[in-house]
């Protein structure tokens, strides 16, 4: 159960990094909502070949709930694919938004560091 609640607590902080700087789902929620469903979706269609193929086994743990959305993948799994997808978007698109606050920063410093 911890390991989901750790999950669900960072997929918030992603959002509150989204929301402050409307950087994917806060800028254009309709466009960024299909972008997580697919890249959800591709990886846990990874998942699923790769537990039927014998490369991915689920081992109990007393982290997890135990619940499993299907035969070897365990319902933690697809908390963590959406939150994997979802912090990349925000890296992603808020990667020119550090870059622009970085260079303002130099700029008022006019050494070129930042303090």
């Amino acid at each position: 159960m911890i390991y989901l609640l750790v999950l669900v607590a960072l997929l918030g902080c992603m959002l509150l990094c989204d929301a402050r700087g409307k950087l994917f789902i806060f800028r254009h929620p309709v466009r960024a909502v299909a972008c997580l469903a697919a890249g959800t979706g591709f990886f846990v269609l990874w998942d699923v070949l790769a537990i039927q193929r014998g490369i991915f086994l689920h081992l109990p743990s007393e982290l997890m709930t135990g619940l499993m959305v299907g035969d070897q993948f365990p319902l933690e799994e697809v908390f963590f694919l959406l939150f994997l997808c979802y912090s990349s978007m925000i890296v992603l698109t808020g990667w020119p938004v550090a870059a622009a606050w970085l260079r303002r920063a130099r700029q008022r410093n006019g050494a070129g560091h930042v303090s």
